[in-house]
């Protein structure tokens, strides 16, 4: 296929990506078989998509200082897209995001001291303590949909639609086993 590669993404749908820089790239790092040196740690699937999420990280914590949220750091995303609106225990934020709960305190603790997040004594276990968005971090959560719906629309006008819904959909299906995140609604 001239210009172009075809991805196979969820259930059929097939998509021609036609993106310059994508054939470039492939061009530059062509997938060869496992005997073949190193080419192959430049074009695997786990490599493309942790470029793509530090790209698309580092545009949203651009578009955060641009609002005037400079404080924000890609480690207290990691917090925050694991914090459930209603509040979480530290030791569910530490295992969603694959953390120690000693890390994942001190992210809490860094969040606190920015005014993000506060903690409250559980309710149904006074030992426990829940993680919740303070009015400061909810306004902080606000910003941070803005700026990951910006980054979407200038990924989607760079990709075209129909490649960035078939990413969406085979992401939604190939990773719906490990969204931990509760959604109230």
């Amino acid at each position: 296929m001239t210009g172009g590669v075809s991805i196979n993404a969820a259930r059929g749908l097939t998509v021609v990506l036609a993106s310059r820089d994508l054939d470039r790239s492939i061009r530059k790092h062509p997938v060869k078989s496992r005997t073949s040196g190193t080419a192959w740690r430049h074009a695997n699937i786990g490599r493309l998509l942790n470029n793509a999420v530090r790209r698309f990280e580092g545009r949203v914590l651009e578009l955060m200082s641009e609002r005037g949220h400079d404080e924000t750091r890609i480690a207290h995303v990691s917090l925050t897209r694991n914090l459930d609106v209603e509040g979480t225990r530290l030791t569910e934020l530490a295992r969603r995001a694959s953390m120690s709960k000693q890390a994942m305190g001190e992210l809490v603790d860094q969040c606190a001291e920015l005014g993000l997040v506060d903690r409250i004594a559980d309710p149904t276990d006074r030992r426990a303590r829940i993680v919740m968005f303070t009015p400061a971090g909810r306004k902080w959560l606000d910003a941070f949909r803005d700026a990951v719906d910006i980054a979407e629309q200038e990924m989607r006008a760079e990709l075209g639609k129909a490649a960035m819904d078939a990413i969406l959909k085979g992401l939604a299906v190939y990773g719906a086993k490990f969204d931990t995140l509760d959604d109230p609604d």
